[in-house]
Parts: C-alpha cells; sequence; structure tokens
C-alpha cells in the first residue's frame, strides 16, 4: 500500500467513545463534545479536505465488561483505520482513554502489510506499558503500549492477529513523568527508547523529537504519532484524563508536529484523553484544534 504526501490525503476524523479502559470514563464523551461545539469547524470548512467520521462506540455491550468493552472498541477501529487507508486517506483518531491505541495500530499494521515494519512515536506523560500482572489499577488504558508489543491479556494483543504490532526497536516514548517501576523494567529490558521529561527538558523538544522520528523511521515502511494530552502540562491544558505536572508546552509540540507535515511516512495521528469536564474555559479543546492544524496544510 502506497502513502501519498499528507497534504495530497483528505484527513478523516474517527471519534472513538472509549471510557471503558479507565477507572473514571469521562473522557468517552470527549470526541462528541469536539465536534458538537464545533471546536474544528474552520478546519471542515477551509478547503483542507478534512471531516468528520461515524463515531465508534460499544452499542449494546455491557460496559461493565472493560475488557469486552475495549477489545469491541479496538476491533472496530483497527477495520475503521484499514478502510480510512486502503482510500489513500489519513486518519485522525480523537479519543476516549488510550486504550483505543491498541485498534488505531493494530489497524495501521494490518494495513501496512504483516512483511513490514511499523514505528511510534508515543507522547505521554505515562508509559502504558502495564498487563493485568503488574497494574495497580487494572485499568486498560495503562496497558495499550505493552499490547502493541504484543504482551498482556491475548483479547487484546491478538486483535488483527497474533503477536506483537511493534518491534521494540520501532518505538520511542517522549515526555515520560509518571509510571511505575515495572513498566520502566519491561521497556527496558525489551530495548525502547524512552525520552523522560527530564532530558526532553535538558535537551529541548525539537532535538529529542527529531531523533525520535528518525529512530522510528529507520526500518519501517510508515510510523505513526500518539499524543496523550496529558503529556501537556495540567497548568496550562487542565482537561486531560490522568493530569501529571511538569508536562510539555503546547506550543513546543505544535513546533515539533511541523516537522512532520507532508511527511509520506506518517500513516495515522491519534491525540487521546481528552476529558471535556475538567476544561476550564475550553482551552484544551482549542489546543486539540491546533495540534491537528499544526499537521494540515
Amino acid at each position: 500500500m502506497r502513502s501519498g504526501k499528507l497534504d495530497a490525503r483528505s484527513t478523516v476524523v474517527v471519534g472513538v467513545a472509549s471510557g471503558y479502559g479507565a477507572g473514571d470514563p469521562a473522557c468517552q464523551d470527549g470526541p462528541e463534545v469536539l465536534r458538537a461545539l464545533r471546536f474544528l469547524s474552520d478546519l471542515e470548512s477551509a478547503g483542507k479536505r478534512f471531516r468528520w467520521d461515524e463515531a465508534i462506540r460499544i452499542g449494546d455491550l455491557d460496559p461493565a465488561d472493560a475488557l469486552a468493552a475495549v477489545e469491541n472498541i479496538a476491533s472496530q477501529l483497527a477495520d475503521r483505520i484499514g478502510s480510512h487507508l486502503s482510500r489513500r486517506e489519513f486518519p485522525l483518531v480523537i479519543g476516549g482513554d488510550h486504550s483505543c491505541a491498541i485498534g488505531t495500530w493494530s489497524g495501521v499494521k494490518r494495513a501496512i502489510g504483516s512483511g513490514r515494519r511499523l514505528g511510534l512515536i508515543w507522547i505521554d506523560a505515562h508509559m502504558d506499558s502495564h498487563t493485568f500482572g503488574t497494574s495497580p489499577s487494572r485499568n486498560i488504558h495503562g496497558m495499550p503500549l505493552a499490547c502493541l508489543l504484543g504482551l498482556g491479556d491475548p483479547r487484546l494483543t491478538s486483535i488483527c492477529g497474533a503477536g506483537p504490532k511493534l518491534m521494540a526497536e520501532d518505538v520511542c516514548l517522549i515526555g515520560v513523568r509518571s509510571f511505575e517501576s515495572e513498566e520502566a523494567a519491561l521497556l527496558e529490558k525489551l530495548g525502547v527508547r524512552v525520552y523522560l521529561m527530564d532530558e526532553v527538558r535538558r535537551r529541548g523538544l525539537p532535538e529529542v523529537f527529531a531523533e525520535a522520528r528518525a529512530l522510528v523511521g529507520r526500518h519501517t515502511r510508515g510510523y505513526g504519532i500518539s499524543i496523550d494530552l496529558d503529556a501537556l502540562d495540567p497548568a496550562e491544558e487542565p482537561g486531560v484524563g490522568s493530569p501529571a505536572p511538569g508536562g510539555l508546552l503546547c506550543a513546543e509540540l505544535i513546533d515539533a508536529l511541523r516537522q512532520v507535515h507532508g511527511d509520506e511516512k506518517l500513516m495515522a495521528l491519534e491525540i487521546v484523553e481528552y476529558n471535556p469536564y475538567l476544561d476550564k474555559n475550553f482551552v484544551t479543546a482549542r489546543a486539540i484544534h491546533d495540534l491537528c492544524q499544526s499537521l494540515l496544510p
């Protein structure tokens, strides 16, 4: 499957009502709030080939069964991602809690083919690399990266086929500052490159992001970017699922994303964990708009 330059592809926004992987389900309403209040309306009306797709929901499934709900959402999302990529459209996923990443990147990996590797830049305050055996909370939004690396419950690791969707050397985490020792030990053992927030501050985000982009693109057919909004500093962006102080500034992340404008190897973008109920004056909603706009012509 060939991919044209980003500015030659239509961007399709897929809202994902995924709140079942988190202790607080509030983030499941984030995509609908953004759409209903038309925070991205200028992108739709500016001739940028930008549109919303139908939202993904669990339907009549019992939401009390978190594992079944996450599996359902992820499977639907993987299929939707594959459909958009087959039409040479650029998927922009807006979640929902970060468990939806299992579907996003499983779908991209299936679309590029079993013999090709996928890279991923994971921008997050957290490592999201627990399994049910290590997680203190047992919330699945703390597990998606481990699942994509092939570790965790088989119902989640086998979406789009058994086995890992990512190789450890093709993954970078940026902005991490809140994690448990078990996650750190796992990623260190696997050889995943983690840029803790201290390193980002010391070296600067432009240098770190450029290095990460080179790493995830070195041996891969393409790469994606997954942004958990809690990577941003909650003093500036309060509307996030799991705020952690001392994060990135939105303006510096926007500048970093501009580096990938028009990059034909960028397969998809994901922005997750928007909690509209904590978003005073909708400042974080406007940040989502600006992050989306940074990738468009």
